[in-house]
């Protein structure tokens, strides 16, 4: 038999609408007293639910991570329980064909929790979960950004004018000047390349060409719309961007150390250094190693190994907004002549791009976690470190090898030493 763990434990099942808790309790000669209850998910019925669990002296209580459903449930429990445990769907799920009820599900749950036959996943404190509301909503509204300014692009394409050709950004400054132009009336292409400011200027006579198509009052009306709604966002963000400064310097005044660390690394930008920090919580001391925290946020090849062999697949699905802030750290990256950056250059290549920026990333995570771990700035290894390291000899078989592959007969003289 499993040794049980808590003594008293309750195990949720969480609805949009309802809860359904089981609590196991010592019961009358060495038995287990089992009781199970409903409760509709309004904050007067949660706060009985644990007034409930409270006077039956509850000490673990594990629930699933169901949508965002969880959310009012553990908030209000985290602070009434010792142990308050959301556990990962996948960890707890019962694979009972022709036997699942709420009821079922809340005793599984119950079980696994009082046996520790599952983790409890991460949930950090109040301050951090406010800083992710911040950071995941920014990220949202500058993804909403880029769509409307690619329906911007599409637009102008229907109406033949080529401004992307021309100009590398059509938000720019004079990209901005011709499009409120367009959408004023204004549809010479002359006085429409007129308005270019700074290197465009020189692209006078291709700016006409790209200018000359057939913007009409219908294309004014939508880009018109898509203008503002870009502004709109503008506004948004830079809100945003406020508010997170002012929560950093006031609940969580240490992530301003650790973002002085992190904008260290290669590709890492302010922004995104806030980002890697709101998703895991700034305290390394949750990831034994660097491995448990990438593979906690799924930037580590996956494993499927059964009877000797192993099969390729790929990295598990886990924190989509990390994973999105670690690629562009690790696109950035490729940019820089550093390590990082010869590195994701020669994997890309190699191997494509999708792949680089996960391996990247990965790289990006572990030195995170040795960075705060160790409290020390990223030291660059420099671009040519996988050629230092290299065994010259093999690397020099290697060389030649694709030479002769392509027809030509190598003869190596090796540099004189210099005295």
């Amino acid at each position: 038999m499993i040794e049980i763990e808590a003594q008293r434990c309750a195990g949720i099942d969480i609805g949009k609408a309802e809860v359904v808790v089981a609590v196991h309790t010592p019961g009358p000669g060495g038995g287990r007293r089992r009781q199970v209850r409903s409760y509709p998910t309004m904050t007067r019925e949660l706060l009985m639910l644990r007034d409930w669990l409270v006077a039956e002296k509850v000490t673990r209580v594990g629930m699933e991570a169901t949508g965002v459903y969880w959310k009012p449930v553990f908030y209000l429990l985290e602070d009434a329980v010792e142990e308050c445990w959301l556990l990962n769907p996948q960890h707890v799920k019962a694979r009972r064909r022709g036997r699942k009820t709420d009821v079922i599900d809340a005793e599984w749950i119950c079980q696994m929790t009082e046996h520790g036959l599952v983790a409890p996943s991460l949930v950090p404190p109040m301050p951090v979960r406010r800083l992710r509301l911040l950071t995941r909503r920014r990220a949202t509204l500058v993804s909403e950004r880029t769509r409307e300014k690619n329906r911007m692009q599409a637009m102008l394409e229907d109406a033949g004018i080529k401004l992307g050709v021309v100009a590398t950004d059509i938000f720019g400054v004079s990209g901005r000047r011709m499009l409120d132009a367009l959408i004023a009336g204004q549809r010479d292409p002359h006085i429409l390349a007129d308005l270019a400011v700074g290197t465009l200027i020189k692209k006078h006579p291709a700016l006409i060409e790209a200018l000359t198509g057939r913007f009409d009052d219908h294309h004014a009306l939508l880009a018109g719309q898509i203008r503002d709604h870009v502004d709109y966002l503008d506004a948004a963000i830079a809100q945003l961007d406020t508010a997170v400064d002012q929560l950093i310097d006031t609940e969580i005044a240490p992530f301003r150390h650790l973002i002085d660390l992190l904008i260290t690394l290669p590709g890492v930008a302010y922004r995104t250094a806030q980002v890697i920090l709101a998703e895991t919580g700034g305290d390394m001391t949750v990831f034994p190693t660097p491995g448990h925290l990438a593979a906690w946020a799924g930037v580590c090849p996956g494993q499927h190994a059964s009877a000797g062999q192993k099969k390729n697949v790929s990295a598990p699905k886990a924190n989509k907004w990390l994973r999105r802030a670690l690629g562009e750290a690790a696109t950035a990256s490729a940019r820089t002549h550093t390590h990082l950056g010869a590195r994701y250059k020669r994997l890309a290549a190699r191997r494509g791009r999708n792949r680089a920026k996960l391996a990247v990333g990965h790289s990006i995570l572990t030195a995170t976690w040795t960075m705060i771990t160790t409290d020390q700035p990223h030291h660059d290894l420099g671009e040519d470190h996988d050629t230092r390291t290299t065994n010259p000899d093999r690397r020099r078989r290697q060389l030649t090898t694709q030479l002769e592959q392509l027809g030509y007969d190598v003869n190596l003289t090796p540099k004189p030493t210099a005295a």
